[in-house]
Order: structure tokens, then sequence, then C-alpha cells
């Protein structure tokens, strides 16, 4: 599952990409790791698109949802201030090296994102001088350099671009000699060992035939191979498809039919585009799940090391206070001894001898064995301390203090260090503890990135208004300004719908889509209030408004003479249907009978037929950006506590798109 784009695929995807994103513009660029981009790209009457760059390895189209880091690293932020609201112009690939430019049209010229997907890979912003003006990775070469603010270079062609490739040049190959021909097509040409033996295959030659032994014959075989596999990169010969096994394990993903994979099942899609997203998507829960426990693991490694160090310093303690103890039982057991010889020392001491003449006539008398040899090592005359070797103990003796008082100090030393021995434990086991923690959370962690991730929801042509089903399942839309409001009408408006206006100026104008059907007064007085709640009534904190509706023959753009009709206004013909007092209230809430829950809002009516729990918001003063914490934090409450976790994901954004105007109070809680 780790393999990189090929020429062969390389040529196929761009070939898909050229048409796609033609003209698209860069709404965002992000950097989901470090060695990952995706282009978040809109088009004019068409849905927006996510381009995903992995240099080295992929390039394609993403319909899967993937984490965006909260702070862009450098390298995204240098490409967000160049390219960012630029225009797409052109897509295409080196001749037929592991490269493809993308052309980008900005204020500040013609920029060109070049991306390498030969080696590690890279990612070159290019400006329109032809300098380096930000890479991924900035490096010398023997060929050339990739640097800040140098001329760019292109990496020298890898081969001969085989869709140029004449017959008359195919003879080049057998100047390789006693190379293998499989060998000598990959240098030859730019393609891979995989592409260089399935023209083999197809030509009936075998890949270890020697060049030096290719007849004329096998060249026409090799050209006439070469040029039926092209010929898949014309337009709607494609066959992509991914490769399986008899395990149902993906093994390749391939633009058109290999021979060499006859034998595998093999899954079509309708773009290549498709199954590149499809057999990468599998890689990323495994990236997922590696980054999730290397990030653990690391956290795990380190609490060992500090345990390693505990358990060290513990044995240390111990024997630390074995050997005190030992010590003073020592000075016990030879106290007579240790006694006159404490006296004599302080006696020569007092009769003026310097300690230099004491230690002189005590090594001397250690010599000739008048005192025990295992006894007196050497003298500290600074501290006074006499230094013994007793059995196989080596301490010194304070002769300012006592033997006793030698002997006391080092019990409490002993009883000292056992104290110590005693917190060390405990944090021993702290430590084990924390340990154990962190298993047990790498393997929620692993468990919860080894969920598949999710693709990407394709949104209904009305989810761009406002919108809401009423009670009656009638889809309800409105326009969010002049413009949608000119498109509902023109566009979306069938003869058998409601058209609902609020009985005020700068009030969107509101489409009850019947199918045919019949509504009954209550959905009539849902779309009502939809009409109601977003216009200015609510920012003008109104109660209630009275909305009427019409019939979309009534609604027209024509004037009437010498008048003019601003964008998003339209002239109402005849009798007005009125729905009166209509209150500005909505009721935002989440929808359990979706996987997973999913936020709803809308007319109260509307609502609660579809959730147990919501809130009702009214006109007022808070922001939306407030509201909508206060809104989350309060259904998340209310909601059951295995459902809890799921709500707190719901962006706040997402519940802001329910809040008229911006602003409001939340006046009420409904749960059952």
């Amino acid at each position: 599952m780790q393999k990189t784009l090929t020429s062969f695929d390389l040529a196929a995807i761009v070939f898909e990409l050229r048409e796609q994103l033609k003209d698209a513009h860069i709404q965002n660029i992000y950097q989901l790791k470090e060695r990952i981009l995706l282009l978040k790209l809109r088009q004019r009457s068409r849905p927006s698109l996510n381009l995903l760059i992995e240099p080295g390895r992929r390039i394609h189209i993403t319909s899967y949802l993937l984490k965006k880091p909260p702070q862009p690293p450098t390298f995204c932020m240098a490409l967000r201030k160049h390219l960012r609201n630029g225009v797409i112009t052109e897509i295409c690939q080196r001749e037929f090296d592991r490269i493809v430019a993308i052309t980008v049209k900005t204020r500040e010229g013609e920029f060109r994102l070049i991306s390498e997907f030969f080696g590690d890979g890279n990612i070159i912003l290019v400006d329109p001088q032809g300098t380096t003006r930000q890479a991924l990775t900035f490096k010398r070469m023997r060929d050339r350099n990739i640097l800040r603010g140098e001329p760019f270079k292109q990496a020298p062609p890898s081969g001969k671009d085989p869709r140029t490739l004449t017959r008359s040049d195919l003879p080049h190959l057998a100047r390789f000699n006693n190379l293998e021909v499989v060998k000598a097509l990959t240098r030859y040409l730019s393609i891979s060992g995989m592409y260089a033996e399935e023209i083999l295959l197809r030509a009936n030659i075998s890949k270890h035939q020697k060049c030096s032994s290719l007849k004329r014959h096998d060249f026409d075989k090799i050209f006439r191979a070469l040029t039926d596999i092209l010929s898949y990169l014309e337009p709607g010969k494609l066959e992509p498809c991914i490769i399986v096994d008899t395990d149902e394990e993906a093994v390749d993903r391939v633009p058109f039919h290999l021979r060499q994979y006859e034998n595998y099942e093999c899954k079509q899609f309708e773009s290549f585009n498709e199954a590149l997203d499809e057999y990468y998507a599998k890689t990323v829960v495994e990236s997922r799940i590696e980054d999730a426990a290397q990030e653990v693991k690391q956290k795990i490694d380190k609490q060992r090391r500090i345990l390693r160090e505990q358990q060290k310093s513990l044995i240390e303690m111990k024997r630390q206070a074995e050997r005190k103890r030992k010590i003073g039982d020592q000075i016990y057991v030879h106290f007579t001894i240790l006694q006159t010889l404490r006296q004599r020392i302080m006696k020569e001491k007092k009769k003026g001898r310097t300690w230099r003449e004491i230690v002189s006539r005590l090594e001397a008398e250690k010599k000739n064995r008048k005192v025990p040899s295992t006894f007196f090592e050497s003298f500290d005359t600074r501290n006074v301390a006499l230094h013994l070797s007793i059995e196989d103990s080596v301490f010194s003796l304070n002769l300012r203090k006592s033997i006793q008082e030698n002997a006391a100090t080092y019990y409490e030393q002993a009883k000292k260090a056992r104290r110590k021995t005693t917190g060390t434990e405990k944090a021993i086991q702290e430590t084990l503890n924390r340990i154990e923690e962190l298993k047990q959370h790498k393997k929620r962690l692993t468990g919860e990135a080894a969920q598949p991730i999710k693709k990407q929801r394709k949104r209904a042509w009305f989810e761009k208004f406002w919108w809401f089903h009423t009670s009656e399942d009638f889809l309800t839309v409105g326009g969010k300004d002049a413009v949608t409001n000119e498109v509902l009408i023109k566009k979306h408006t069938a003869s058998h719908d409601l058209v609902f206006h609020a009985d005020i100026a700068g009030a969107p104008f509101v489409l009850l889509k019947t199918e045919g059907r019949t509504p009954s007064q209550e959905s009539i007085r849902e779309a009502a209030q939809l009409a109601a709640t977003h216009s200015r009534a609510w920012k003008a904190k109104f109660s209630a408004i009275d909305v009427y509706w019409v019939h979309p023959e009534q609604v027209s753009k024509s004037p009437p003479s010498g008048e003019h009709l601003k964008k998003g206004a339209f002239m109402i013909r005849g009798k007005k249907n009125y729905v009166r007092k209509v209150p500005l209230r909505v009721a935002i809430g989440i929808d359990f009978r979706t996987t997973p829950p999913a936020l709803t809002g809308g007319p109260i009516n509307a609502v609660k037929d579809k959730t147990d729990i919501f809130v009702e918001i009214v006109p007022g003063d808070h922001s939306s950006s407030r509201l909508a914490h206060q809104i989350r934090h309060t259904l998340a409450e209310k909601a059951p506590p295995s459902l809890r976790e799921a709500i707190n994901t719901i962006s706040t954004q997402e519940i802001q798109s329910f809040i008229p105007f911006g602003n409001g109070n939340i006046s009420n809680i409904k749960t059952r």
C-alpha cells in the first residue's frame, strides 16, 4: 500500500485533473502533515474540490474528510500568501517524468506549483520571474539546487518520452549490450519497471533477454505493445480500477487493465481520481493509527526511562541504608578499640603535636602492627576525621564527636535513606500506574484512529439557501441575499410551488416546494415562519410579523413603466394570501435518527418531530459565535452520555448557520 505514482499513472491523473481543475479558484491551502498538502478549490456552478498532493507518492482529488491542523506551518503560510484566491490556468506533466506543474494566475503574476514524485519528492513554488520562492525541502544537488531566491531549474529528464518515440528510435536499446531488456527500457524511457514488464509481456518477449540479442521483429513487437498501452491515455479509454487479491486486500491501482494482473479481481471506478482516493484511504487510516500509537509510545518510553531511574535510585537508597546501619553496628562492635584510639589521638593533640605528627605515628604503628591494620586508613586534617576500614566497610569517624555520637549519626542516615525508599517506592507505583493508563489510552486512540475515514457528504442544491423540511416533509427553501433570491425564483421555482415573503422590506423570498401535492395550513405556517425569521424583523427584535404567499405566476421581474427593480427584488401582482402574526422563533436540535447524530433547525413544529432535544432561540443580543457555543453545550448536556462526544464534535459554524442575522437568545430548552 506504499506505492508511488508511476509516469503512466501521472499521465492518466493529469489528463483527468486538466478538465476538473481548469479555472478553479484556490480558496485555501492546508498542510495536513509535514509532507501532505490539501488545496481547497471552488468553481462557479460546480461543487468545491479538494486536491491532495503528497510529493514522492500521490496527487488526486479526495472526497474524504481529512483532519486539518489548527495552525498552518511556515511552508503552508507562504503558499497561502501567494496562491490563495489565484486561478488554476493549467496543469501538466513535465514530458513523461514524474513531475506535475500547476500554473496559478494571481495578482502578482503566474506562479507554478511544481510537485515532484521521484525519490523523496518535493513541492516547489516558482514565482513569475522563474525564481524558487518557497519549497518543502531546500537542498543542494549535483545537477541542480533548490534554494530560495535562485532561478528554478528542472530535474534532468529520466529518459525519453515514450509518447514521442518512433519505431526508428528503438534499436538504440541494443547499445545496452548484455543488460536485461526490462532494465534497459526503464533507463531508456521515462517508465517504471512495472510498465516495462507489461510492454514485454504484451510483446511476448522475456524480460531477462539481453539487449544485444534483440532482433528487428523484437523491436517491432515492443513498439506495437508500447503504442497499445499509450492508446489508453486518450479520451474515453481509461479503465481505472483497484486490483485486489483473494482476501479482498488492495494490491495495486491502475488507470487501465494490465495483463500481469489478469488473475486478480478488479474493482472498477468511474475515474482514476476515485480509484486513487479509495486506494490511499486505507493508508490514511494506517498512518493515523501509526501516528496515534507513536505519540503515546513516546510518552510511555519517557515514563519507562523515569521508572528505570527510580528503580536504580531505590536500589542505591536501600544499599545506602543497609551500609549506614552496618557501620553503626560495627562502631558499637569495636566500641572499646575505637574509643581508645580516639582518646589517644585527642590526647596527643592536647600535648601540642600537629596532626601530621600524629598521623605519621599512627602510620608507623600500623606498619609495625601496633594499630589494627584493617582499621586506620588515613586522616582528614581539614574535617578532623579518621578514615577507617573495618571488615568490608570504609567510613569516617569524626573526632570532634564521641563514638556514640558517630554511631548515632550513621543510624540517623540509615533511617533517612529508608524514609526516602518509601517515597521512591510510592513514586515507582505511580509511574507504573501512569504507564498502564497510557497503554489503555493507546488502545483507545488506535481504536478511534482505526475507524474508517468519512467521505465528504455531497451537498444538495438547496443547501446553499436557508432550508428545512416541514412537519409534512415539504422542502422549504429561502434566499440568503439578493443573488440567491434571484437564483431561487428564476431557477428553482416550479408552477405548483408557493412563494412566501414577509411584509417588510429586506426579507428573503421563500419557496414551499409542493411537488404537486397540496400542503396543509400547518406546512404553510411553517414556511411563513422561515420567511419571517430571516427577515429584517429579527434584527429589529420583533416578536411576530405578517407574511404573505402567492403563486409563482404572480411573481414578475418586470417593473411598472419608468421604475427599476434591484437585484433580488420582484413585483407581486394580484391577491396576496396573508399568514398573520407569525412568531419569530427558531428551533435548533439534534436528529438522533441519523448516524452520527445530525444538527437540524427550522420552525419549532418541524424540528420537534425529528428530535427529542432542541432549543428555541428568539431575537436577542448574543452574538452567533457565543450563542452557538451555548447551544452546543446545552444540547450535549441534555443528551444521553453516550452521545455527548458526538454532539461536541459538531462545529459552531454549523450551528451559526441556523441563527438568523447572526444574533439571538435562547428562550427555551425542550426535552422529552
